[in-house]
């Protein structure tokens, strides 16, 4: 069952259309088994930039609304290869946008494959601006089903207009139908912009190229995040300190300090513990100075810091969660436990 959900670009610059349009084209997020998967309709996939902007000076229309962006997610177990999750993107291309230039990439990095489709705000055809309203969104949606449908995807219900419920839960298309959470949503979204990170300004960059918004502030204790579906939630309601804003600064600080790659793996007792047993080291190490400039004191032995077993296995049912697995008994009653 596929969702299909607009992403609310605040800036709409020509820097913005660019910078969405690298993240979006992303090697590591779009090449699969060797093969690229990011493709134009009515433009070329790597001057797709350069097309869009031509047709803005063509029409004279270069300012206010630059483009828009969707993604259309399907779930985990979906039974599509990545070859056909792109060509159900470029279908939907060709039926909703005929006389715009879109990109479409299929980013296959993460649990849940989609397609981000970035559309100019100018047709080539004919110059006139795109608007979108909540009835386009509707026909968008009612569209992708079709699309699914012919490849034997299953679909949710029909989506109606006009009942309140329903309409404050547009960004996630009825997720919770399915019996999906938006704050483990976030919480997966949250670790996947941080494999990308080496600083707050990407991270937050990250998060808003797929649809969050986020309050980070020095002035503020907490960071505030907005999702797709217009929730709100603040950094210490996400269940584990791991995302507090205090250890997000660690984190950074410890990857300025010490340099970072994207994608690098994890360490088994996770990043934050990784930078907790940095500063420990770090600590230890002076003290152990310290204590050798006095022969009459022997320093005793620098033990590892490591993470306790239940943190440990708290922050795996924690993992397992947001990306849609099933706890087993007593893994479930230890993480409500801890709640």
């Amino acid at each position: 069952m596929a969702t299909f959900t607009p992403i609310k670009n605040q800036k709409q610059t020509k820097g913005a259309l660019l910078g969405t349009m690298l993240y979006a084209i992303n090697k590591r997020k779009t090449t699969y088994d060797g093969q690229s998967l990011v493709s134009g309709f009515n433009c070329s996939t790597y001057t797709a930039y350069l097309e869009m902007m031509t047709t803005k000076q063509q029409y004279r229309k270069t300012d206010r609304q630059q483009f828009f962006q969707f993604v259309q997610s399907f779930p985990e177990d979906t039974n599509l290869t990545p070859q056909e999750v792109h060509q159900i993107g470029m279908e939907f291309a060709a039926r909703q946008f005929p006389d715009y230039e879109v990109l479409v990439a299929t980013h296959c990095d993460t649990d849940n494959l989609h397609n981000h489709l970035l559309v100019n705000s100018v047709s080539f055809k004919t110059g006139k601006k795109l608007h979108q309203n909540h009835d386009d969104l509707v026909q968008h949606r009612k569209v992708s089903d079709e699309i699914c449908l012919s490849h034997g995807q299953p679909v949710l219900e029909s989506y109606q207009k006009g009942q309140k419920k329903k309409r404050a839960l547009a960004g996630e298309y009825r997720a919770a139908e399915r019996g999906e959470s938006w704050k483990f949503t976030l919480i997966k979204a949250i670790e996947d912009a941080l494999l990308y990170s080496p600083d707050r300004e990407s991270f937050i960059q990250n998060m808003e190229y797929e649809g969050y918004k986020v309050q980070w502030s020095d002035t503020r204790k907490y960071i505030t995040y907005t999702c797709p579906n217009g929730m709100k939630c603040r950094d210490n309601k996400l269940h584990d300190e791991t995302y507090l804003k205090e250890n997000l600064e660690r984190l950074f600080a410890y990857r300025a300090e010490h340099g970072f790659t994207p994608l690098t793996p994890e360490p088994p007792e996770g990043w934050l513990g990784q930078v907790e047993q940095a500063g420990n080291l770090t600590s230890n190490i002076l003290s152990l100075g310290k204590n050798l400039e006095n022969t009459t004191h022997v320093p005793p032995p620098i033990s590892p810091q490591t993470w306790t077993d239940s943190k440990q296995r708290q922050r795996e049912a924690l993992k397992k969660l947001a990306q849609g697995h099933k706890l087993q008994s007593e893994q479930e009653q230890e993480f409500t436990q801890s709640m």
